[in-house]
């Protein structure tokens, strides 16, 4: 009785919460159309904290904060919004115009046939799209084998056969492509520079010497950590050391 209680009692709290963020949310896009921007982040902020997250609400608040200027966090969550939907073109067009803003100029490396497949196609879907498209063939397989195993009929046999065998052999890529990007995104870690400039070092110490001066806006892979500095490295290759404070990682909620 008590254990159903309890859960009746996290369901509540969990709908009123999620009524809240809703509220909190509706007030936020009335202030942003009212040229009301940094009230509106205010509001946005409250309900990032409150963890009902959504691609639109990140997309938001990237626009009030693009409207004030803010490179860094403009920025950050315009890849925010695209990490919860790949397809969220608006922020895509806006991350365009943000980086714009940002001085660094950086080439990336030169990418192979394949990573430009992986780019320009099957990273379009987020690992669990993918999860549910590969759900989608288990059950039009199972379907299809079951057909073929109660029909009588040779030629309908041979046509729900076939179809049954390609539809596993898609289930077993799209099981593939779902289990590369689920790994790519766990051991992909991003971050957006925060600060106008940073001096980036070769050692993991304040007195090191200076690799090279990156700005505000920037994107950047983490590879390591030791005690507050990070190890980065930037698309055109160059590797470095930074504050932790210096850069808000991308992280995966």
């Amino acid at each position: 009785m008590m254990k159903k209680l309890f859960l009746l009692l996290v369901l509540v709290v969990a709908t009123v919460g999620a009524q809240n963020a809703n509220t909190i949310f509706s007030e936020a896009n009335a202030l942003y159309k009212n040229g009301e921007y940094q009230k509106a982040i205010d509001l946005y902020e409250q309900v990032v904290a409150s963890k009902e997250i959504s691609s639109e609400l990140f997309y938001n608040l990237g626009n009030s904060y693009y409207k004030l200027n803010k490179v860094g966090p403009s920025i950050y969550n315009y890849e925010k919004a695209l990490q919860l939907d790949p397809l969220n073109e608006d922020a895509l067009n806006n991350l365009i115009f943000a980086k714009r803003l940002a001085l660094d100029r950086i080439e990336e490396l030169p990418k192979s046939a394949l990573q430009k497949f992986n780019i320009n196609y099957l990273s379009k879907l987020s690992y669990n799209q993918w999860a549910v498209i590969t759900v989608l063939f288990s059950f039009i397989g199972a379907i299809l084998f079951l057909l073929y195993y109660f029909t009588q009929t040779p030629a309908r046999k041979r046509l729900f056969f076939t179809t049954s065998i390609f539809s596993f052999i898609l289930l077993i890529i799209s099981l593939a492509i779902t289990y590369h990007q689920y790994n790519k995104v766990m051991n992909t870690v991003e971050a957006i520079v925060f600060v106008p400039e940073i001096s980036v070092k070769n050692e993991p110490t304040k007195n090191a010497e200076e690799a090279f001066i990156i700005h505000e806006g920037t994107k950047v892979a983490v590879l390591d950590e030791v005690d507050d500095w990070k190890k980065i490295r930037l698309a055109d290759g160059k590797i470095g050391w930074l504050k932790s404070g210096d850069i808000k990682v991308l992280n995966i909620f």
